[in-house]
């Protein structure tokens, strides 16, 4: 059985990861039983590298493959940039190795590494500074015969001479203490293995760091016999392109050769030989998740469980600690008869009991499928790129269907342009052609340059390399609105009407032979094609229009092309709240039908009315108030004069007279608030009945 790995953490207190990355792999054989030996560099033979897959999402995939006999410890060195998205995608297949394990240095940096072994060499010590923090740890010296001890202390002495100050090593013997001049000794070793094993092992990382920009992973396989292996994963690469090029010829054919190149990159390290490649165009989802340094998880500070000083408390009367024992009772009782409600402890004793149910995952709420619409090409050949060059590579080199055409497209109101040169490209072969340029040449001589979208199999693109200096083409805007239908409801009035926007398009040919042309149109939004009634293709943007046009001088060489679109709209008026100036204008327009027209007079006669009849209203009662005024300033004048004075017996005449008004003003006001009421309540009557 093949087994394969991904990256995963063991819950068992420490995580272990099955991860490859570097485009070479070197093996050395792990004795059965002992701690395999990482050597400084990959061991002879490396596993080769079989295929590569570049995606046009900056990311390539790599594939390393091998048959491997017994166990094996492989060292992989890494770029930095790509170490993230190793620890993410790295897939090991091994049928033998049954825990596979990787080891890598954290991102903390050599110096904390260095600092973390029995033997500190960060900082780059002498070998006095580090024989003084080894003091206590035993040594075996030759200086040159044989001296076995412990170190007690490293210090300096001065020669007699007066030269430098020497350091001299100072060892606990069998044979007492020993004091040695470091310049004298000829070799030293720990007796200590694990400190023999840290000196090793630091040297490495000293050796592994000279390149700030490479990491590296330790991978060891522990399986057994000969068994095929393989490694693969996915790391940031530059994307592929892809350019074109089509010969149109003579174009009689409707046929034209159809030559397509990628272009590809190689910026590793590593020569590739005799790789299978595959180019892949789509978008899957692709990221980086930030994998290789360590994460802390942040956690809350919570005062020490100790003993303290007891809080002083008061206590309730006995009657009402008795009412609080009473009503915890019965929440408990509460709570045992309740079946769907159980204590903390219940649930314990159910959990110990193992009464618990096992838990079940959730069904996943999505169905594993693609991504993306993606497709590769992979090529016939192996390939062979060198480290940190590019090459191109043959995609096709085939027929592909095309029908010349002038197009026209994108051209404001009001300008004269050329229209472009193109063409109609039909995708006949069985590849799916992702994005990029296209060189056109055309009769043998280069014709332009064009850009092509996404073109799958069996679909047409427009494409455009130039312009025709032998057609100029201009377009004209018109736009106008006219009424369709007009209904009136519970006083309501309703318009259709129907906006036309009519865009003329002319061209003239000079040129000594006809022309066919795409004219693209536009699409209005919410509207619809009216004239002419079909279009020969579209577009989720634009109509297409095919047109001949002829060649001459004058008249002869000129073309035109009416494209009319229509949008309805509606509009809903209430005609209460309309003045009778808006009510005549919507009576005299002649849209608008004559037996609505008719009705809208009426009611423009019975909205007058009501206005009018309001309007004498408002004047009856405003001579009514003046009077009330003037009696109410007679009265005060007479009360200050008496009424046994002439001039009093003038304002008795006078408020006599005044009365007899105000009488007359009421009774007519009466009169006129009912005219009123009633010539509004006819309108509006009319109103609701009025229906067309």
């Amino acid at each position: 059985m093949t087994r394969c790995y991904t990256i995963s953490a063991l819950i068992t207190g420490a995580v272990f990861f099955t991860v490859f990355t570097g485009p070479r792999l070197g093996a050395q054989a792990v004795r059965d039983g002992e701690k395999p030996a990482l050597p400084a560099e990959a061991a002879e033979g490396a596993m080769p590298l079989r295929k590569i897959t570049v995606y046009s999402s900056g990311v390539s995939f790599f594939e390393h493959s091998q048959v491997l006999n017994g166990p094996a410890v492989l060292r992989l060195p890494f770029k930095a940039t790509a170490l993230n998205d190793a620890l993410k995608s790295l897939l090991l297949s091994d049928s033998a190795s049954a825990f596979p394990l990787i080891s890598y240095s954290p991102e903390q940096g050599l110096p904390e590494t260095l600092r973390s072994l029995g033997v500190d060499l960060s900082g780059s010590p002498s070998m006095a500074e580090i024989l003084e923090k080894l003091r206590g740890e035993e040594l075996e010296v030759y200086a040159p015969g044989p001296i076995r001890g412990r170190i007690m202390a490293l210090e300096y002495r001065r020669a007699g001479d007066g030269g430098p100050a020497e350091p001299w090593l100072s060892l606990l013997s069998s044979q007492g203490i020993r004091l040695l001049n470091l310049a004298e000794i000829d070799s030293l070793r720990f007796t200590n293995a694990d400190l023999n094993a840290d000196l090793e092992r630091a040297l490495d990382l000293i050796m592994a760091s000279r390149n700030s920009q490479t990491r590296e992973l330790t991978i060891t396989l522990s399986g057994s016999g000969s068994r095929p292996v393989s490694i693969s994963y996915v790391i940031p690469s530059p994307v592929w392109k892809v350019s074109y090029r089509l010969d149109l010829g003579d174009g009689a054919s409707g046929q034209a050769r159809f030559q397509g190149w990628a272009i590809v990159d190689n910026d590793s390290d590593e020569d590739w030989r005799d790789v299978e490649l595959s180019l892949a165009a789509g978008r899957p989802v692709s990221f980086i998740q930030n994998l290789y340094p360590p994460y802390y998880q942040s956690r809350p500070t919570l005062p020490l469980a100790i003993a303290g000083s007891a809080a002083p408390v008061t206590y309730a009367s006995a009657l009402r600690q008795r009412t609080a024992l009473n009503s915890l009772a019965e929440k408990s009782a509460a709570m045992e008869m309740e079946p769907s409600v159980e204590s903390p402890a219940a649930l314990a004793a159910d959990s110990a009991a193992g009464s618990m149910p096992a838990y079940a995952p959730a069904p996943l709420p999505v169905t594993g499928a693609d991504l993306a619409d993606q497709f590769s090409f992979t090529l016939n050949t192996p390939v062979n790129l060198d480290r940190r060059s590019s090459a191109m590579f043959p995609l096709a080199d085939t027929e592909i269907a095309v029908r010349k055409f002038l197009i026209f497209s994108g051209v404001q109101a009001g300008q004269t342009v050329h229209p472009s040169l193109g063409a109609e490209l039909n995708n006949i072969t069985d590849l799916r052609l992702p994005a990029g340029p296209i060189t056109v040449y055309d009769g043998g001589a280069y014709a332009g340059d064009a850009l092509l979208e996404f073109l799958n199999r069996d679909e047409k693109r427009l494409i455009s390399w130039g312009e025709d200096l032998s057609v100029t083409g201009t377009s004209s805007v018109s736009s106008a609105r006219t009424v369709t239908a007009v209904t009136i409801s519970d006083g309501v009035m309703t318009l259709n009407r129907r906006q036309s926007i009519e865009k003329t398009y002319r061209f003239k040919n000079t040129g000594p032979e006809a022309k066919t042309l795409i004219i693209e149109h536009p699409i209005t939004s919410g509207a619809s094609l009216a004239e002419p009634q079909t279009c020969d293709e579209a577009t989720a943007s634009a109509y297409r229009f095919i047109r001949e046009i002829p060649p001459g001088t004058g008249a002869a060489g000129e073309s035109e092309l009416r494209v009319r679109e229509e949008i309805p709209l509606s509009q809903q008026i209430s005609l209460a709240n309309l003045t009778p100036a808006a009510l005549l204008s919507y009576s005299t327009n002649q849209e608008i039908p004559a037996a609505v027209r008719g009705g809208l007079t009426r009611a423009v006669e019975l909205k007058r009315g009501a206005e009018d009849a309001e309007k004498a209203r408002a004047e009856t009662e405003a001579r009514k108030n003046a009077q009330t005024a003037e009696q109410d300033r007679i009265r005060r004048n007479l009360e200050a004069t008496g009424n046994e004075t002439p001039q009093g017996q003038e304002y008795l005449r006078r408020l006599t007279a005044l009365d007899t008004e105000i009488d007359r003003l009421n009774g007519d006001l009466e009169r006129q608030r009912t005219g009123a009421l009633e010539a509004q309540a006819a309108y509006e009557d009319y109103l609701r009945k009025l229906s067309f």
